[in-house]
């Protein structure tokens, strides 16, 4: 059976059908290490999720006043160190329930705390150095740019051809935003980096579609629904 590249599924189980998948993206907390062990054992890389600048926990002294409006998460003080500790220790945690690396997420935060972003790059390196992932896959983070090729082995450009609009609607991102993505994804070929997709689709022409784009632009891809439940 040929593997595809890469599965993000943010429910559980399911052992059998990610077996399939050269990567799989998972809910830390999802999994325990008896599963995680036969995956690897089945040849899967594992990467346990790991938000770096908001916050579902309870409240806490480095989160904003704000939320994401979408997940509900609180935004946070990316340059308070008890931040950093408490992400290092989620990182060290997963890897020793047998992760073999890590998914980072929401790093897309130049357009709403720019002054962040160096603390950002930071947090990165400590969590390279600290929880020493096999490999360590950045969604977005354009901002972070170059340096954030660096830090990673591969960078995810999530919903680059389709999006989610609201709970039941999908759709192909409008033509000058295509353009838009288009030049970042020709700047993201120069960098050293495997790069994949995750598009999000609800219908066969709108997934061909994100496929297809993303082969035209060198990147490995993968569709699913708003909420990555579908494998």
């Amino acid at each position: 059976m040929t593997r595809q590249p890469i599965a993000f599924y943010y429910g559980d189980g399911q052992i059998d059908r990610l077996s399939g998948f050269d990567k799989v993206v998972l809910q830390a907390d999802f999994y325990s290490t008896q599963e995680l062990g036969l995956l690897r054992e089945q040849g899967v890389q594992t990467l346990g999720y790991l938000s770096l600048t908001e916050d579902v926990g309870p409240p806490a002294p480095w989160h904003r006043p704000k939320r994401n409006p979408d997940w509900g998460g609180a935004f946070v003080r990316c340059s308070d160190p008890r931040w950093v500790a408490h992400v290092v220790d989620q990182a060290r945690n997963a890897m020793a329930r047998g992760f073999n690396g890590l998914f980072l997420d929401q790093l897309n935060i130049e357009f709403t705390y720019p002054e962040d972003l160096p603390h950002l790059l930071y947090l990165i390196a400590a969590i390279r150095e600290e929880a020493k992932p096999e490999y360590m896959l950045a969604n977005r983070g354009f901002g972070l740019l170059p340096q954030l090729a660096d830090l990673v082995d591969g960078i995810l450009f999530e919903s680059f051809s389709a999006r989610w609009v609201d709970t039941e609607t999908y759709a192909p991102w409008p033509a000058d935003v295509l353009e838009t993505h288009a030049e970042v994804a020709e700047r993201l070929l120069g960098l050293d980096v495997d790069l994949y997709v995750c598009d999000y689709a609800d219908d066969e022409e709108l997934a061909d579609f994100a496929h297809r784009r993303a082969r035209e632009f060198g990147m490995l891809s993968f569709v699913s629904d708003r909420v990555l439940s579908r494998i």
